[in-house]
């Protein structure tokens, strides 16, 4: 009986398996990747046959240079979520950069540098560097910004800006080109004097710098290949899907504020939209005892709307409807 039992279930696994060929046969060949829409195709990334930064050649023939940009084109190009924000989010910034830095006559590739120190955030490095520009508390100080409890100009966008110009500009006029101007932004002008002292060479591309340092041209002249051609690169971002330039208003203040929040409310906006385009406000209020002027940046309509008054609004809208 066992045996007879065990005889038939051998028959029903070989119907299985003829049944479960001829199934495989029957579908369509499975495409390798690459060779099929649903699948991603990893590819190499074009190098172009010429490139400036700042107006200043590339040397691309010297492979080092070549394969390092080729490094950093890879890695921001298949970084897709962080490129693809930077995309987005320089459509709103860059207008303001290249205003700034052409009334300070310097290229407007400098504007990378913003991308490349901060992603265009104000954020804080672990050293503490400050905002889009990163600028040391000792650095903002040297060029007039205010670094206090109450103010923080660093988180500035615009003074930060200018600031950021002030010194590419003291560095240009110790070096005499823009590229080894952009390294000392990473490096420190100290940083640089000493290495060209050391290896008897004033070109950046010929000098032995520490591996950021070293990689921080080729990621600005990276960022600025994929920004200026993002299709090139597989970036596809239509006009309605970028961050555009908020409209505001500058509203003028010399005196002490007792409450940031109250002053919100006096200009319909919340207290959370003030700080948002005022972050260089560090307190709930502004002690202001050497009665300076400053300048609030106030959003206008519809960007001032809170969200009680969406709400209010589409209540509105669907009363109307019904």
């Amino acid at each position: 009986m066992q045996k007879i039992i065990s005889y038939i279930l051998l028959i029903l696994l070989t119907g299985l398996l003829i049944f479960g060929w001829t199934r495989v046969t029957e579908q369509e060949p499975v495409q390798p990747p690459g060779q099929n829409e649903q699948y991603y195709r990893i590819v190499s990334l074009p190098i172009p046959h010429n490139l400036n930064f700042a107006g200043e050649e590339v040397p691309l023939d010297l492979f080092y240079v070549r394969e390092a940009l080729d490094r950093e084109l890879m890695v921001n190009t298949y970084w897709h979520s962080a490129t693809l924000l930077m995309i987005k989010k320089s459509h709103r910034y860059f207008p303001l950069f290249d205003s700034i830095l052409r009334k300070n006559n310097i290229p407007i590739d400098f504007k990378y540098i913003a991308i490349i120190e901060s992603g265009l955030a104000n954020v804080v490095s672990p050293a503490g560097a400050v905002g889009f520009w990163q600028l040391m508390k000792g650095t903002a100080k040297d060029y007039g910004l205010e670094v206090d409890g109450d103010v923080d100009e660093r988180y500035n966008v615009e003074k930060s800006t200018e600031t950021a110009c002030a010194y590419l500009l003291k560095s240009y006029e110790s070096y005499g080109n823009w590229t080894l101007a952009a390294a000392s932004y990473n490096a420190g002008q100290n940083g640089i004097n000493r290495q060209i002292d050391r290896q008897k060479t004033a070109s950046f591309y010929d000098l032995l710098l520490s591996d950021e340092t070293s990689r921080y041209i080729y990621r600005i002249l990276a960022m600025k290949l994929i920004l200026e051609n993002p299709e090139e690169y597989g970036f596809y971002v239509k006009e309605n899907e970028v961050y555009l330039p908020i409209p505001t208003k500058k509203v003028l203040v010399n005196h002490r504020v007792d409450d940031w929040a109250e002053f919100a409310n006096e200009y319909h906006i919340s207290y959370k939209l003030l700080k948002q385009f005022n972050p260089w406000l560090r307190e709930n209020d502004l002690k202001n005892r050497k009665k300076k002027t400053y300048y609030i940046t106030i959003p206008l309509p519809p960007y001032d709307m809170t969200h009680e008054e969406l709400k209010i609004k589409k209540n509105g809208l669907n009363s109307k409807g019904s």
